[in-house]
């Protein structure tokens, strides 16, 4: 099943709360997700759990990162070249691996309804996958590169990076249609991108080694 999408929506400026970073050892972030307390972000080889009151480093694991991250509630997920390794937290140790549908050009990854949300960043797609065979469920096709990409209160969110400009857009799941757009500041890119479930986004910085919280827009009060 693909789907396709329409013109963009009109952007609002991104509400940048809080910088966190760049980190010793970390040139790169290349993707981030939240398990309920800490911020982890995926760098140069290293997963690390920051706290996001303090923006101390908590944990690090040693493994190889090289896009997305995403957590299901117990396990940590993580785009290693051509596959996905699924991660105990606890221990660091990988204890399933799939492969990735990008074969090396995944970007962001997500944890949403039972499946693995892959963007694929130069293809300009969104894939859901089998979290156990990697099969492809279905695939959204969007107007834009695609890095982080996450889930929170049943909207799909997912970040953009070409040249200098970056945004974070709301998408239709179902026909790719774009809803609601956060641009970032000009040179400010999204490599990874995750909800904490409440107001914030929390955005990779690529290069800079930086990760950006963002604010999310409140949905208008219903009558």
């Amino acid at each position: 099943m693909s789907t396709t999408q329409n013109h963009p929506s009109p952007a609002r400026s991104a509400e940048i709360v809080r910088e966190y970073g760049p980190f010793d050892g970390a040139k790169n972030i290349h993707g981030v997700t939240h398990d309920g307390e800490h911020v982890w972000a995926a760098t140069d080889g290293r997963l690390m759990a920051i706290d996001p009151a303090s923006g101390r480093t908590v944990r690090a694991l040693e493994r190889a990162c090289d896009a997305g991250t995403a957590f299901d509630g117990k396990h940590l997920y993580q785009i290693a070249e051509a596959r996905i390794d699924k991660i105990d937290p606890a221990s660091g140790d990988v204890v399933a691996t799939i492969p990735a549908p990008g074969n090396g050009n995944d970007s962001g990854l997500a944890w949403a309804e039972g499946s693995l949300w892959v963007g694929q960043y130069r293809s300009r797609q969104i894939h859901q996958i089998d979290p156990n065979t990697g099969a492809i469920l279905r695939t959204i096709e969007c107007n834009r590169f695609v890095t982080g990409v996450t889930w929170v209160d049943g909207e799909l969110w997912h970040g953009t990076w070409e040249g200098d400009e970056s945004d974070i857009r709301r998408i239709d799941p179902h026909n790719g249609a774009v809803l609601e757009r956060l641009q970032m500041p000009a040179g400010t890119g999204v490599s990874g991108l995750e909800s904490d479930g409440a107001e914030l986004f929390y955005c990779g910085g690529g290069e800079s080694g930086k990760v950006r919280a963002v604010r999310r827009p409140r949905k208008p009060a219903r009558r």
